[in-house]
C-alpha cells in the first residue's frame, strides 16, 4: 500500500472524528460533520493538510457506495411493499414527480441544458431516509404515529431511485430521451430484477440453512460480503451499477431469518465505509464554486424546501392521510441526501454533467439537512396557522381523514389479474433465462459430444424438462382459486373474459416452446406452432410436472415469508385494530446504561404520570403479556407501549433523561478491598449470614486469610471474630460505608 494512502487515509479519520464530534455536540448529523471534514481536508482548502492520493479515496469511496446501498436493501421488503397499499405509493410518486418537474424548471430557468436539468431534477426528487431518520431519533419523534407513513414514502423512493438511476443511465448514455430506448432499458431493468429477485430467494436462503451450524459473527460477515460483491459483479456485467446489484442483494438478505444479524455485522463497515463516501463528497466542495452560483444555490434550496411542503403536504392528503398528519410528513421530506450525491456522482462518471452540479448539490444538501430538525418542529405551528386561516368545516373534515377509516376491498378482477400478471412475469422470466443459459452453455457442449442435429435434440429435451413447471404454472395458477370461481358464477360476461384470459396465458406459454423448437428443428414454422400447443396441453395434464412445479413455489413462498412470519409472531395482534384510532403501539427497546435496569413497574408508574400503559415485556425468546406492577424490567427488554403521540414522546423524553452518565457508571465497578475487623466492630462474634455484609451493605466475602496469606472460603455459619482479615467485592461507597462503621466512635469518658 503506498505510504501517502495510510497518510491520506488517518488525516481523513482524524479530521473526521473531531468533526462529527463537534456535530454531535451541536445535536447536528454526523453526515455533516463528514462533508464539513472532506472540504477541510479537500484540494480547495490550503489552510489545512490536504488528501493527496484523491483517486484512491474515491475508490473507497465506491465500496461506501455499496455498503450503504446494501444496508438499504437491507431495511428494505419488496412483500411490504405489495402490502402497504396505494397511500404510500401514490405519495411518493406524486412527489417525485413534481420534483422532478420543480428541478428540470429550475435548471431551464437558469439555462442549464438538458442533461444538468433532468440530473437536477433527479437529484431533488429524492429525500434522505438517513438525514430524516436521525433527525426524528435525535427530536424524540421515531414513534409517532405518522413516523410509519413517512419511512414508508422514503423506502419506495429509494426503490424508485434506483429505476431513476438506470433510466437516467440509459439516457446519458444514448444522449437521447426516446421513448422507445427508455422503454427497452425499463424492460431489461425489471427483467434482471425479477430474475436476480426469483432466483436469489430461492436459493440463498436453502444455503444459509443449510450451512447456520457453521454461520458464527466472523464467517457470516464473510459470506454475506462475498453474495453482496458477487451480485455487484453480475450487475456491472449486465451494464448497471455497483449500487443495484448491492441493492438487490440487500433485498434478497432481508428475506431471510440472518437479516437482523447480518444488519449487526456489517453495521461497523458500513460507518467506516461510508464516512469514507461522505468525506469524499465534501472534498468536491469548491468554494469558489459556490460563490459563483449563490443565487441558484439559494433557488434551489427554497425549492426544495416550498416544494416538499406543497407537493409532500398536498400528495399525502390525496393518498388520505389527515391534514395535521399530511404536513408533519411533507414539513419532514424537505432535504436531500446520500441519495442524491449517488445521482450527482452518477452525471460526474459518465460525463453528461457540468462541473458546478456536484458542489451545488453538496451545498444544498448541507444547507437543507442543517434546517431539518427545525422544518420538523415547524409543522405544528405551521398546521395551527393553515387551521386558522381555512374554513373551520374543512378543516375539521380534513382532520377526520383517516380516523374511521376502512380500507376499500378490492374489486375481484382487480385482485385477479394483479395476480395472474405477477406469476407470468415471474415464471416467463426464469423460462427466457434458464433458455438462454441452455443455449449459450449446454449447447456448444451438446454439439461437440454428439452431432449437430442430435445435440439439438438433447439440448431441446432437457431445456423443456427445465422449463416445464414454468409453463405449466403459466397456464393453471391461480385457475381454481376462490376468486376466480366467484367470477365465474357472477355472470356470462366474466366467463367469456376468463376463458379469453385463460387461452392469453396458453398462448404466452407457447411463445418459449415454440421460440427453441423453431431454433433447434429445421422443419416448418406452421409444424414447430402445432407441437409447441401439444406440448402445453401434455405439460397441463402431466402430474409430474404439476408435483415439480408445487414444490418450487411451495420452497420460493416459504423462504419469502420467514422473516415475516417470526416478525408477525413478535407484533400483538391488537396492533391493527389501534392504526384507526388517536392511540397506537410502539416499541422501545430499554437502553444498556438505563437506571431503570432492576425496578418494577410499580416504581417507575408510567401509566399514572405519562398515560403510557405497558401491554408487554419481550426479553429474548421470552414475552410476558400484561405484566403487573411487580415485574422487573432490564436492559436489553423491549417494552411493548400504548399510547397517543404525546405520551410516547414523553416516555423517550424521560427515557433518555435517566440514563445512567459515564463518570456514575464507573462508580458502580465492584471492587475488591481487605478488611481487618477492630476492636468492638459490630460485625464480632456474628456468623457471616447473621453480620448484614450483604444485606446491609451489598457486599460479598470471598474469604477469610490465614497467617500464611492464602485465602479461604468460608461458609455462611462461619464465625467473625477480632483481628480477622475478610477480603471483600462491592461498590466503592458500600466498601467506604463498612470500613467507617467497622471501627465505632469511642464512647465518651
Amino acid at each position: 500500500m503506498h505510504p501517502s494512502l495510510i497518510t491520506d487515509l488517518a488525516l481523513i479519520l482524524v479530521v473526521a472524528s473531531v468533526a462529527t464530534l463537534l456535530f454531535k455536540w451541536l445535536k447536528q448529523p454526523v453526515v455533516l460533520g463528514y462533508i464539513v471534514a472532506g472540504f477541510l481536508v479537500g484540494p480547495h482548502m490550503k489552510l489545512f493538510p490536504t488528501v493527496a492520493e484523491t483517486e484512491a479515496i474515491s475508490r473507497w469511496a465506491e465500496i461506501g457506495v455499496i455498503f450503504l446501498m446494501f444496508s438499504l436493501g437491507l431495511e428494505f421488503s419488496f412483500k411490504k411493499i405489495f402490502k402497504m397499499g396505494s397511500g404510500p405509493i401514490l405519495s411518493s410518486v406524486m412527489i417525485m414527480g413534481c420534483m422532478m418537474a420543480v428541478g428540470s424548471g429550475v435548471g431551464a430557468l437558469f439555462d442549464w441544458g438538458t442533461m444538468n436539468s433532468l440530473f437536477l431534477g433527479g437529484i431533488l426528487a429524492i429525500s434522505s431516509t438517513t438525514i430524516i431518520y436521525k433527525a426524528l431519533d435525535e427530536l424524540g419523534m421515531r414513534q409517532q404515529k405518522f413516523v410509519s407513513g413517512v419511512l414508508s414514502v422514503l423506502v419506495l423512493e429509494d426503490i424508485l431511485g434506483i429505476l431513476l438511476m438506470v433510466a437516467l443511465s440509459a439516457i446519458a448514455v444514448s444522449r437521447d430521451i426516446e421513448g422507445g430506448t427508455l422503454a427497452m432499458s425499463l424492460i431489461k431493468l425489471g427483467f434482471f430484477l425479477i430474475l436476480w429477485f426469483l432466483v436469489g430467494v430461492y436459493l440463498i436462503p436453502l444455503l444459509l440453512r443449510r450451512t447456520r451450524h457453521w454461520l458464527n459473527r466472523e464467517t457470516l460477515l464473510i459470506v454475506s460480503i462475498g453474495l453482496c460483491f458477487l451480485l455487484v459483479m453480475g450487475a456491472e456485467s449486465a451494464g448497471y451499477s455497483a449500487a443495484f446489484g448491492a441493492f438487490m442483494m440487500g433485498s434478497i438478505l432481508s428475506e431471510t431469518i440472518e437479516a437482523e444479524n447480518i444488519e449487526h455485522t456489517i453495521a461497523p463497515l458500513k460507518d467506516l465505509f461510508g464516512a469514507i463516501f461522505f468525506v469524499s463528497v465534501g472534498m468536491m466542495v469548491d468554494p469558489a464554486v459556490l460563490a459563483t452560483y449563490w443565487l441558484p444555490i439559494t433557488t434551489i434550496c427554497l425549492s426544495v424546501i416550498f416544494g416538499q411542503m406543497l407537493f409532500g403536504t398536498g400528495s399525502f392528503l390525496v393518498s388520505g392521510s389527515p391534514l395535521k398528519t399530511a404536513m408533519r410528513s411533507g414539513f419532514a421530506l424537505a432535504q436531500i441526501g446520500e441519495f442524491s450525491f449517488i445521482i450527482a456522482q452518477l452525471g460526474v462518471s459518465l460525463k453528461v454533467t457540468s462541473d458546478f452540479l456536484y458542489p451545488v448539490t453538496v451545498a444544498v444538501s448541507i444547507i437543507t439537512t442543517f434546517l431539518t430538525p427545525y422544518l420538523i418542529k415547524a409543522a405544528d405551528p405551521a398546521y395551527r396557522l393553515v387551521a386558522h386561516v381555512l374554513p373551520h368545516n374543512l378543516v375539521e373534515k380534513l382532520d377526520m381523514r383517516g380516523q374511521h377509516h376502512k380500507e376499500r376491498v378490492r374489486s375481484l378482477w382487480r385482485t385477479f389479474l394483479t395476480a395472474i400478471f405477477s406469476q407470468v412475469a415471474a415464471y416467463l422470466t426464469l423460462s427466457v433465462a434458464t433458455i438462454g443459459l441452455s443455449f449459450a452453455l449446454f449447447l456448444p457442449l451438446c454439439r461437440s459430444l454428439f452431432t449437430h442435429w442430435i445435440g439439438n435434440a438433447v439440448c431441446g429435451l432437457v431445456t423443456f424438462f427445465l422449463i416445464a413447471p414454468f409453463l405449466r404454472a403459466i397456464v393453471m395458477r391461480k385457475h381454481r382459486n376462490a376468486v376466480k370461481q366467484e367470477l365465474w358464477q357472477r355472470n356470462p360476461i366474466n366467463r367469456v373474459l376468463l376463458t379469453a384470459v385463460f387461452i392469453m396465458r396458453y398462448a404466452i406459454a407457447t411463445i418459449p416452446i415454440y421460440y427453441v423448437i423453431n431454433f433447434l428443428s429445421p422443419f416448418a414454422s406452421w409444424l414447430h406452432a402445432l407441437i409447441a400447443i401439444i406440448i402445453v396441453s401434455l405439460l397441463i395434464y402431466s402430474r409430474a410436472v404439476k408435483y415439480r412445479s408445487i414444490r418450487i413455489e411451495r420452497t420460493f413462498m416459504q423462504n419469502l415469508g420467514t422473516r415475516e412470519r417470526l416478525s408477525r409472531a413478535k407484533r400483538p395482534a391488537y396492533a391493527g385494530g389501534l392504526q384507526s384510532r388517536d392511540m397506537h403501539i410502539s416499541s422501545v427497546v430499554v437502553p444498556a446504561e438505563s437506571s431503570w435496569g432492576g425496578r418494577p413497574l410499580r416504581d417507575l408508574s408510567f401509566s399514572r404520570d405519562l398515560g403510557v400503559m405497558v401491554a408487554a415485556v419481550v426479553r429474548g425468546n421470552l414475552r410476558m403479556n400484561i405484566p403487573d406492577g411487580n415485574t422487573c424490567i432490564f436492559p436489553g427488554d423491549t417494552l411493548e407501549l400504548i399510547s397517543d403521540d404525546n405520551g410516547i414522546q414523553t416516555f423517550c423524553s424521560r427515557l433518555q433523561s435517566e440514563l445512567i452518565p459515564i463518570y456514575e457508571q464507573g462508580a458502580q465497578r465492584l471492587l475488591l478491598r481487605p478488611l481487618t475487623i477492630a476492636m468492638g466492630s459490630p460485625f464480632c462474634k456474628k456468623t457471616l449470614s447473621t453480620s448484614g455484609i450483604r444485606s446491609d451493605y451489598q457486599c460479598m466475602v470471598v474469604g477469610f486469610e490465614d497467617t500464611d496469606g492464602s485465602l479461604n472460603i468460608a461458609s455462611a455459619d462461619r464465625c467473625i471474630a477480632h483481628g480477622d482479615k475478610l477480603w471483600l467485592v462491592g461498590e466503592e461507597e458500600s466498601l467506604k460505608r463498612i470500613e467507617r462503621d467497622n471501627h465505632p466512635v469511642a464512647v465518651e469518658e
